[in-house]
């Protein structure tokens, strides 16, 4: 495992920094040393590490969301509320509908098939996006009309509108029923999600106030709670949802409006982890994907993964109708709305695990996306902020 770790971070910050010096993201660099580590081609990655992958992905994005938290300023999200409630679920039912009238028709599936492909293609990537929008926010740009804070609020909230009908579908094919009860998950598990992340980071302001410590050890609790948190998540398996992931970024902005000279200081902290969870993650994410699978899928999957991308760029533009942002930033929003990763990463291999037919097809489509809109989305949000965004 130690070999397989040194690995992992040697050989990913030099592949980073290679594609950084070419102009590209470095993301990118990170998914291709993962490729080429993994079990498709060099075979370098201990199976202890790959056992652990999941787990390891999540607590990589459990940090880059709590730092998102401790950067969200409430009072900016107000400002742009309707708009970054659309960006929950609008983008992602466009993008499914459009899966339903491409995939049939291009792959040969069928419509069911077609749904659970498009629920797990529909997830954004708030490991790609929320690390571009802080960037964003700290050097300034699109901050008056909080444009990087409604697209970090909107892409944590709309994987748990995702997952909840991907489990539906999937439970469907599996043979089972799907009851109007099963939707009730989605309000729950947002409602509860925040509500917990906000009570627990009011609990963490008064504590903090109160006591004092090192800022090292103010870390220790807050990942120990937001591990909690998600814990509470896996545990709800009722009609009664908790989205885990977005209690973590909630409790991180309700710390900011409570201690925000604190929340500064552990942003800081937090963003010094982050530079060992990005490589994890996206280096893992890059070891998972199936090489033949990729290559055997041909143009089709490739025309289907491009038309899908189109209607989720309209579902985009249309949250944004009517606000006061102006042609090129909503041009960057559709950019920004776009790359794909960790949600694909995670559940893309369990129609083949559950044994449908398409199975494979899903796994195939699921890591095109990822080597797609990834570096496609990564590198569009790089490129081009500074021309379309104001500072």
């Amino acid at each position: 495992m130690l070999l397989s770790l040194a690995l992992i971070f040697l050989c990913g910050l030099a592949l980073g920094g290679v594609f950084r010096a070419l102009r590209l993201p470095q993301l990118l660099g990170m998914l291709l040393t993962g490729i080429l580590l993994g079990p498709c081609v060099l075979n370098l990655l201990d199976d202890s590490i790959l056992t652990m992958s999941a787990d390891l992905r999540q607590i990589a994005l459990i940090i880059i969301l709590t730092r998102a938290g401790l950067n969200l300023d409430l009072e900016d999200l107000k400002k742009v509320g309707r708009p970054a409630a659309l960006l929950c679920f609008v983008p992602a039912t466009f993008e499914i509908v459009g899966m339903l009238l491409l995939a049939p028709r291009l792959l040969g599936i069928s419509l069911l098939e077609a749904a659970i492909m498009g629920t797990v293609v529909a997830a954004v990537s708030p490991a790609v996006v929320v690390p571009g929008m802080l960037k964003l926010m700290e050097e300034g740009y699109g901050t008056k009309k909080s444009i990087p804070q409604m697209i970090m609020a909107g892409a944590s909230v709309d994987d748990v509108f995702v997952i909840v009908l991907f489990t539906s579908f999937t439970s469907l094919a599996g043979g089972g029923k799907i009851s109007a009860w099963d939707f009730v998950r989605i309000p729950t598990s947002i409602v509860l999600g925040l509500a917990g992340g906000i009570l627990c980071g009011i609990v963490l302001a008064v504590f903090f106030r109160k006591v004092h410590m090192r800022d090292s050890v103010k870390v220790i609790i807050i990942l120990s709670l937001s591990f909690l948190l998600v814990t509470l998540e896996h545990s709800l398996t009722g009609i009664v949802g908790f989205s885990g992931l977005l209690a973590v970024m909630s409790m991180g902005a309700a710390l900011q409006k409570g201690r925000k000279e604190a929340a500064v200081r552990l942003s800081t902290k937090y963003s010094k982890l982050w530079v060992a969870a990005e490589l994890l993650l996206f280096v893992l994410v890059g070891a998972a994907v199936d090489i033949p699978y990729a290559f055997g899928a041909g143009v089709a999957a490739i025309a289907v993964i491009l038309g899908v991308l189109v209607f989720r760029m309209l579902g985009v533009l249309v949250c944004l109708l009517g606000t006061d942002l102006n042609k090129k930033e909503k041009l960057f929003g559709m950019f920004a709305y776009m790359p794909k990763a960790t949600v694909q990463a995670a559940i893309g291999s369990v129609p083949l695990a559950m044994g449908l037919a398409c199975g494979n097809m899903v796994l195939t489509v699921a890591v095109l996306a990822i080597l797609i809109t990834a570096p496609v989305g990564a590198f569009l949000i790089d490129s081009t902020y500074k021309k379309l965004l104001s500072r």
